[in-house]
């Protein structure tokens, strides 16, 4: 008879068992939904279909309540650009297939937009010895059937917002990094060269490879080095602000920059670099010394403006004074014998009276604007003629001539051209007291704005002459003083410091300027430029002066009554009938009413209350016709040019001489 205590026993130990199994499996239960439901990820099951089996809370940042899901296709959630890939994986999943268990898709959210996840899962089969994943391949595919899939999906949409913001920062700081025109270097916090931009390459000559992994001080030129040095550690403690270096390039050419360094710190603040941004100002600084040139240049010429007013002022009263003592020497000449007693007492007061005139001439000639008689010349010739003048009583200065051929012609005062050319001969020799070479040369330029700037001259086409001597040279103070009137360098009683301000003012005063280059030891090069004249030359008629006679009515016009008086006998001894006024009102006043019996009128320009110009105007509105010579102790400027363009016949430079101002009456009354 079977024991059926036995099988009690056995049916109440499995039934303790199977409790004990779903008491554990609720715990198991209760334990997975409380996982699901804390879980920031999505977690879910799917079918061998591919159909949502379960999916836990966390959908729910998706819009989507979990058991609306449940029976649909996963697909349904997946962005249809990622629909394939996930298809295939969770799907067209094939037994045995080795697949990676990541991947990264869109989900959809309810109200349409997307989030990226990142999700892995795994592919179950079942076989007779339960369930395998399907990539497992201890058994084989025969044994297996797919059942599901279970993943777990984690939201990744912040990561790829940071990685494509990273991305494009990255990029962002690239592309500066190659447009910056600057040389950029990052270090580690013991001074090797971790980067380099390519900017900073193309500067220094360097391949990348030679560059990465050296030190910085090694390119730091050997001068700055010592003190690159002392300041590296400071900087890390940014106790320095921008610096200057000289930099070595490839080749050992140092090339001087504008270094700013920045510590690079990380989240703790501890120093982990730096980072240099380089800038070549070996350009920049060439400009400041450019700017700093043509500045000074600038000033230099209305400086000489100003002064040149003043000269032309003192020039003026002063040939005035000259006026008195000529015009008695030249009445107390006329007639006299050569065996007189004071014939030749009188002609050394003449030549003082000469020497002084010159003296005031050069004074004019620094004025702004002092010159007269403008020709069209052949500068070459004129430079020829001079050269050959000064080359007799010079003969231990050798001179070298290069003169352009097909020189274009300019419109000077050959007078004061022939003045300019004698002052830098004299003073090139003065330069070289043991002889040397003097090189004369002329040349065709054009001049552009750059180069007219400081000179304030117009831009176009000019002659160049240059006078370049190998003798002391001058430093750099010298050379800024040297067109000052009265400055000198020669000991009392040797020059009176105009030969040079006199260069100065007459090439201004012909629309035309000067440059100077000099160092100490190495010889000085005066460089004088001439706009061209669109006039042909005109060739240089010489005539010798004469006293001729003459029986007109004159009408003299001068404020300066000693001046007036003697320049009266001067024209009464030559047989003219002269009118005397002392101002413009006067002069206007003796026009209006004997103007039919006066054939010419002698103009001062200067006077007060009425000048010269008002003068001639006042005048020519009573006779259209009035013969009219201007005379000032001024040289012709450019208000004198103006009024002379209106009809005037010719210009009287005071002090004059008696054969002067008779050739210049002759002149107009013809």
């Amino acid at each position: 008879m079977k024991d059926t205590s036995q099988d009690d026993e056995k049916m109440a130990a499995l039934t303790a068992e199977c409790e004990r199994l779903e008491e554990r499996l609720g715990e198991a239960e209760g334990f997975c939904r409380s996982l699901l439901a804390i879980s920031p990820d999505i977690i879910y099951r799917l079918d061998e279909a591919g159909r949502i089996v379960a999916i836990s809370p966390a959908v729910r940042k998706l819009g989507y309540e979990p058991e609306e899901l449940v029976g649909k296709p996963f697909t349904d959630l997946v962005h249809p650009e990622d629909r394939s890939k996930s298809r295939s994986c969770f799907v067209e999943r094939r037994i045995g297939e080795r697949r990676t268990n990541n991947l990264e898709i869109r989900l959809i959210s309810k109200q349409r937009g997307f989030q990226a996840y990142e999700i892995k899962f795994m592919n179950f089969a079942l076989s007779a010895r339960g369930f395998w994943n399907v990539s497992d391949s201890e058994i084989t595919s025969t044994d297996k059937r797919f059942v599901y899939s279970l993943g777990i999906a984690k939201d990744i949409t912040e990561r790829k917002l940071a990685d494509a913001a990273l991305h494009s920062s990255e990029e962002l700081n690239a592309k500066l990094l190659a447009a910056i025109p600057d040389f950029v270097v990052r270090t580690d916090v013991e001074g090797k060269i971790e980067y380099i931009n390519d900017v900073g390459l193309g500067m220094s000559g360097y391949e990348r490879r030679e560059i990465i992994g050296t030190d910085m001080l090694s390119f730091v030129a050997p001068q700055d080095r010592e003190r690159a040095k002392r300041n590296f550690p400071l900087m890390l403690e940014r106790k320095l602000g921008p610096m200057e270096f000289q930099l070595l390039m490839k080749g050992g050419v140092s090339v001087q920059f504008d270094v700013n360094g920045d510590v690079l710190r990380d989240e703790k603040g501890s120093p982990y670099g730096l980072v240099f941004v380089c800038r070549n100002i070996a350009e920049k600084k060439r400009e400041k010394e450019d700017r700093s040139r043509l500045e000074a240049q600038l000033i230099q010429a209305r400086k000489m403006e100003a002064i040149g007013t003043l000269a032309g002022g003192i020039a003026h009263d002063f040939n005035n004074l000259l006026m008195g003592i000529q015009g008695y020497v030249s009445l107390m000449l006329m007639g006299m014998e050569k065996d007189h007693p004071h014939y030749e007492k009188l002609k050394a007061v003449e030549n003082h009276v000469q020497s002084g005139a010159e003296l005031t001439m050069q004074l004019l000639g620094f004025a702004r604007g002092g010159r007269y008689e403008m020709k069209t010349t052949d500068l070459n010739d004129l430079i020829r003629k001079t050269a050959v003048m000064f080359g007799r009583t010079k003969r231990e200065i050798t001179i070298h001539e290069r003169y352009q051929h097909n020189l274009s012609p300019v419109d000077v005062d050959r007078g004061q051209m022939e003045q300019v050319l004698l002052n830098l001969f004299l003073n090139a020799w003065q330069a070289m007291p043991g002889g040397g070479d003097l090189f004369l040369e002329t040349e065709n330029v054009l001049i552009d704005d750059s180069y007219v700037a400081p000179y304030e001259v117009k831009v176009g086409r000019y002659v160049r002459l240059s006078v370049i001597d190998n003798g002391i040279g001058m430093d750099e103070a010298t050379r800024q003083r040297i067109f000052d009137p009265f400055f000198t360098t020669k000991e009392m009683g040797r020059g009176t410091g105009l030969g040079l301000a006199s260069v100065y003012g007459i090439i201004k005063g012909h629309g035309g300027f000067v440059n100077v280059d000099s160092e100490k030891g190495r010889g000085s090069s005066f460089h004088i430029f001439l706009p061209v004249s669109d006039r042909e030359v005109v060739p240089e008629e010489i005539v010798a002066p004469q006293v001729e006679a003459g029986h007109e009515t004159i009408l003299l016009v001068d404020d300066e009554r000693s001046v007036a008086e003697v320049t009266r006998e001067m024209l009464a001894e030559m047989g003219y009938r002269v009118l005397v006024a002392h101002g413009g009102p006067e002069a206007i006043d003796i026009y209006a009413t004997q103007g039919d019996a006066i054939d010419l009128v002698i103009l001062d320009m200067i006077m007060p209350g009425m000048g010269g110009g008002e003068v001639y105007d006042r005048l020519k509105e009573i006779n259209p016709e009035i013969r009219v010579i201007l005379s000032s102790g001024y040289s012709m400027d450019g208000m004198t040019k103006a009024i002379m363009g209106k009809g005037v016949q010719s210009f009287l430079q005071k002090p004059f001489r008696l054969e002067q101002l008779s050739t210049k009456v002759r002149e107009a009354l013809k």
